[in-house]
């Protein structure tokens, strides 16, 4: 029988591992320096990552100091033409300004935006020049994002979204948890937890 050994914070929460979280058996590198990395992983086909959009967003302002939020989109087969619009706003600067609007649009519109050409039309209606659009869409920079993002999905073993990383190796999502609320709350706790694990590690000289 395996026993959990869990430290203070997790367990006075109830959080436990195994059940509300789990522990990657290969972590994944972080792309944020001395900054705890809280990635999610979403598709913008996803009704339940729509849903969550808003309390991550206010999560995200009273977030710990020493975490950092980044995102990658899903990249199952499916998904994949999302994935590369994303990305594709991105390198246009326009993802900020564009990213919920793209997300209410596909959430609307079912099977409406799968293609390069209704995506297209979509950045248009934000203003987004067509031309520069499809050179984007269709760069080798975005090619090389989407693989990327596509071997860390697979190394992660990402298969359903939302589903959120802490520091590369703390798998949650908000069915693991106990919902959004208890999923954000885990989310600090795991901030903690590997900020504690980072100061256990031996200084390379």
């Amino acid at each position: 029988m395996m026993t959990l050994f869990l430290l203070p914070g997790l367990a006075h929460a109830g959080f436990e591992e195994g059940r509300h979280y789990m522990v990657l058996p290969f972590p994944a590198p972080v792309e944020t320096g001395d900054n705890i990395e809280v990635r999610e992983f979403f598709w913008y086909g996803c009704p339940h990552c729509y849903v969550l959009e808003p309390a991550l967003a206010s999560w995200q302002k009273k977030m710990p100091a020493n975490a950092q939020f980044v995102r990658t989109p899903g990249t199952a087969p499916r998904w994949m033409t999302h994935a590369q619009a994303y990305y594709a706003f991105e390198a246009l600067g326009v993802l900020e300004k564009v990213h919920m609007a793209f997300f209410k649009a596909v959430q609307e519109q079912p099977g409406a935006f799968n293609d390069e050409k209704a995506i297209t039309g979509f950045a248009a209606s934000q203003g987004v020049d067509r031309k520069k659009f499809g050179e984007a869409f269709n760069s080798f920079g975005v090619r090389l994002k989407l693989e990327k993002a596509k071997q860390l999905n697979q190394d992660l073993n990402i298969n359903s979204v939302p589903a959120m990383v802490v520091d590369g190796k703390y798998l949650t999502t908000a069915a693991m948890a106990g919902g959004e609320g208890a999923m954000l709350k885990l989310l600090d706790d795991l901030i903690g937890k590997a900020a504690k694990e980072r100061k256990k590690k031996p200084v390379k000289k």
